[in-house]
């Protein structure tokens, strides 16, 4: 059999506790890991140019031509499932160790790969904590970019059947860096610059959460559930990458350099807001920045009734468009045309509930004000889509969860909803979109 050495980076994953996830409910684990690699594991993987090249049963081995890929990869997989574990019972959340490494590989003809450039990243994986990135010192220093992640200097690390010790740092995702997040080099040693994230070669962007100055901070909510809604119309144009919410809403609440925030995220531009809410009124400020030179591409001010929300959302969305130059297809102008206000009291309680349903410390009593706050956004509009897919999410993390009587139906109740949710659409444009974020 023909083969071919090459240098390439590769991701190694794999579940924790995957024994004991499968011994409590085998069937519910499978399906539940069948769903995460066809919905997220695997769109990642290849949104990032990276090819699969082994399963290992609960877990995956990745080959990258890129090591910023690999780990612009890993820190979006770990984001998206800090999310999905959301709501679920830490004894029921299936989270994944990653290890990463680059160097030289053997590749055999029918494209399955070997070599210590995969071992030594599966054992780097073994060592990583659940829910992190551990990098070897190669990888490191080819992506040693602040992304505000707290990173662990691991120092030399002796790795099971790997002959010398291996320099490792670990990416915590979802921790914010401290001031000085790794031990520096000697005095004597000249620091090494720390390189930018590679551009890719599309429009790029991302949406700081708008900062709430209504000088109330129980309308978080609200400014966070816009900038979560304009975050999900933008992602559904292929013509523009857009950063998950996850990894844009590690600035809440700072004052940042958005320069600092393009090289941090990997992209050409940001956009920033904030939003102020009085009675029937809102202010929106919204100004999309190049990250390059920190200068305004676009910004713009609306004073309006709540009731024109959503065509300022549609505005800001298509001024985004124009200013980056993205090109739309057909299709994706019809679907952004073809936008139907809904009543913006229903969209208020849904936010609330999303709010419950999303935020931190989920417990029976915050599942319980969700469903009620979801309902009584569907008494004011009965076909508001986004209320019926809030529902169907309330009861899947009830189902995980065991909180009513009988989690057993919360199943069938999530997907009769989750129908409704795309069926009773009010808003073509606006699928709701609680599990990305």
């Amino acid at each position: 059999m023909s083969e071919s050495r090459k240098l390439a980076a590769i991701l190694a994953a794999d579940v924790v506790g995957f024994s004991r996830l499968t011994g409590a409910d085998e069937d519910r684990t499978l399906a539940r890991l069948r769903a995460l690699r066809s919905d997220l594991i695997d769109p990642t993987v290849a949104v990032h140019n990276g090819r699969v090249f082994k399963r290992t049963g609960d877990g995956v081995l990745v080959e990258f031509r890129s090591v910023v890929d690999a780990v612009r990869c890993a820190i979006e997989w770990q984001n998206s499932l800090v999310e999905r574990n959301a709501g679920v019972a830490q004894d029921r959340r299936i989270d994944f160790r990653i290890g990463i490494h680059v160097g030289d590989v053997v590749q055999e003809s029918d494209g399955d790969i070997m070599g210590d450039g995969v071992n030594i990243a599966a054992r780097l994986e073994g060592i990583a904590k659940p829910g992190a990135i551990c990098l070897s010192e190669q990888a490191y220093w080819q992506v040693r970019a602040r992304l505000d992640i707290a990173v662990s200097d691991l120092g030399a690390t002796h790795l099971k059947n790997i002959a010398e010790p291996v320099h490792a740092y670990s990416l915590q995702v979802g921790v914010a860096a401290e001031a000085k997040p790794v031990s520096q080099p000697q005095a004597e040693v000249p620091e090494m610059p720390s390189p930018r994230l590679a551009l890719p070669d599309k429009p790029s962007i991302a949406v700081l959460p708008f900062t709430n100055t209504s000088g109330d901070p129980e309308q978080e909510y609200f400014s966070d559930g816009i900038s979560e809604d304009i975050t999900t119309d933008l992602s559904k144009i292929a013509g523009l990458m857009v950063i998950s919410r996850n990894s844009c809403f590690t600035y809440k609440g700072r004052s940042v350099d958005v320069r600092a925030v393009g090289r941090d995220l990997g992209v050409r531009s940001v956009l920033e807001g904030s939003i102020r809410r009085a009675g029937n009124r809102v202010r929106i400020t919204a100004q999309l920045i190049d990250a390059a030179t920190g200068g305004h591409l676009w910004a713009e001010r609306y004073d309006r009734d709540l009731t024109d929300l959503f065509a300022v959302q549609d505005d800001v969305t298509r001024r985004i468009f124009d200013a980056l130059k993205v090109t739309l297809s057909p299709a994706e102008k019809v679907r952004l045309a073809d936008s139907e206000a809904c009543n913006i009291e229903a969209y208020d309680y849904f936010l609330r509930g999303r709010e419950f349903l999303l935020g931190e410390n989920k417990t029976r009593e915050k599942f319980k004000q969700s469903i009620e706050l979801f309902l009584r956004a569907l008494e004011l509009d009965p076909k508001h889509s986004q209320a019926f897919a809030g529902l169907s999410w309330a009861y899947i993390f009830d189902y995980f969860n065991r909180w009513s009587e009988n989690p057993d139906n919360s199943l069938q109740l999530a997907e009769d909803n989750a129908e409704q949710a795309i069926t009773r659409r009010t808003r073509t444009n606006r699928l709701p979109d609680l599990q990305r974020h």
